[in-house]
């Protein structure tokens, strides 16, 4: 057994490069370690926005989980975050129905027996499968339609297939095409957007649907939003989508295919001339032209005045946040911060940012959540004044810091500032308990 964790210095890993990214850094390369991390991905519902609860985003649905006890239990921990237990129905396996897939008959008889069981009916109902079914072969799209026929209510997949995480279409790509799959077409208004991916609102004070409204844009709605279903149908309505998250590309994509609806898409950046750069080429792109500079300003203010309450400090930068690890470690050292580690799974999304960390701070540590190496990281291991992210919270004990995955979705200016300003107030905390 190793002695000590695994990691790998930016300057090694980018000098590797892309196609050489040491398999301890690939999950589906290594036994998973449910360090904190993991435990909120390790299933795709085991927590947080997993499958399960992201495909009861659809206003007034319901849910018919499919699948052996094992997973039903888990999914009893969901039912307090917005009540969602009462949302939730199941159609549990046995051993026989494994082996032979005979459940699959009982699927529309209970999809009907769920919605007469409902004080009114359901808007729709999302049939959550398992890796039983996947492995079976089974064909999700023809039950949903015998149990649509069956029951009078659209009924639409969600594969919780973990089997897929590492694949072309994993979980919570599907599962995004499945929330949008009940829109039907409507006709176009030049003044409405929508914002995808996510399955929570941007923050209140997020510039960019100022900038739409000023830019002559009257209705922007999210999928978090809609108050009920006949708002979520008029998602159909918009000119083009604005994709916030590439896990929503899929279902953008399947939404133009559809119902005609382009899309643009839009990073979420923690390096603020990169976000003024983003804004500028958006308005181009859709012929406006974005006046930033009060938002900009904000948090330009908000960094500097950080850096002179807290000097050149170093932060532990983890995943389980809301952002990329690595393109936000590049906003730290750009800003003048030290970061000497970075817990992060390395893609092809986010390896041009290994590159410049590489340039930036060469020694910074990168290491992987899913290693079982992880058991031996000590909290004395990296120093750090700082963390960013529930996992490095979880690795340094004691070290003052943000979580940063609230669900209300921290985006541009606004994101940044209230980062730097959640950060103040922690450190500050911190230095009082002292």
């Amino acid at each position: 057994m190793a002695e000590q964790y695994y990691f790998i210095t930016a300057a090694e890993l980018a000098q590797k490069g892309q196609t050489q990214i040491p398999d301890e850094l690939v999950g589906n390369k290594n036994l998973i370690y449910s360090s904190p991390a993991t435990l909120a991905f390790n299933s795709p519902g085991a927590q947080g926005f997993g499958v399960k609860r992201a495909g009861l985003a659809v206003p007034d649905s319901v849910m018919l989980l499919v699948a052996p006890r094992c997973c039903g239990r888990n999914t009893s921990a969901l039912a307090a975050p917005g009540n969602l237990g009462e949302r939730f129905f199941y159609l549990l396996l046995d051993d026989t129905d494994i082996v032979t897939g005979r459940h699959l008959v009982r699927i529309p008889d209970a999809v009907k027996e769920v919605c007469d069981s409902l004080p009114k009916p359901p808007s729709a109902v999302m049939i959550c499968i398992t890796c039983v079914d996947a492995l079976l072969g089974t064909d999700m799209e023809r039950v949903c339609r015998k149990c649509t026929e069956r029951a009078g209510v659209p009924v639409e997949p969600c594969y919780m297939y973990a089997l897929t995480r590492e694949g072309r279409l994993p979980p919570m790509v599907q599962v995004r095409k499945s929330v949008y799959s009940l829109l039907k077409p409507l006709p176009k208004r030049s003044d409405a957007v929508n914002i995808l991916g996510f399955f929570t609102a941007l923050r209140e004070d997020c510039e960019l649907r100022f900038l739409l409204r000023n830019a002559g844009v009257k209705v922007i709605r999210e999928l978090a939003g809609c108050a009920d279903f006949n708002a979520y149908l008029q998602m159909a309505e918009a000119n083009f989508n604005i994709v916030l998250n590439q896990e929503a590309r899929y279902a953008a994509a399947d939404l133009e295919k559809r119902l005609g609806i382009p899309s643009v898409e839009l990073t979420r950046l923690y390096q603020i001339d990169k976000v003024r750069r983003q804004y500028q080429l958006f308005g181009a792109a859709i012929g406006a032209e974005f006046d930033d500079a009060k938002y900009y300003d904000e948090a330009a203010l908000a960094i500097e005045t950080f850096r002179q309450n807290h000097g050149k400090i170093s932060f532990s930068v983890g995943e389980w946040l809301n952002g990329d690890p690595f393109e936000l470690a590049v906003a730290l050292l750009r800003y003048g911060f030290e970061v000497p580690e970075i817990f992060g799974t390395v893609g092809e999304s986010n390896f041009v940012w290994v590159k410049k960390i590489a340039q930036l701070s060469p020694d910074t540590r990168i290491s992987s959540n899913l290693s079982p190496t992880m058991m031996l990281y000590k909290d004395n291991e990296v120093h750090c004044d700082a963390f960013i992210g529930k996992d490095a919270a979880y690795y340094h004990p004691g070290v003052p810091g943000v979580n940063w995955n609230t669900e209300d979705q921290p985006f541009g200016y606004a994101g940044i500032k209230a980062l730097f300003t959640g950060l103040d107030e922690a450190l500050r905390a911190g230095k009082e308990k002292k």
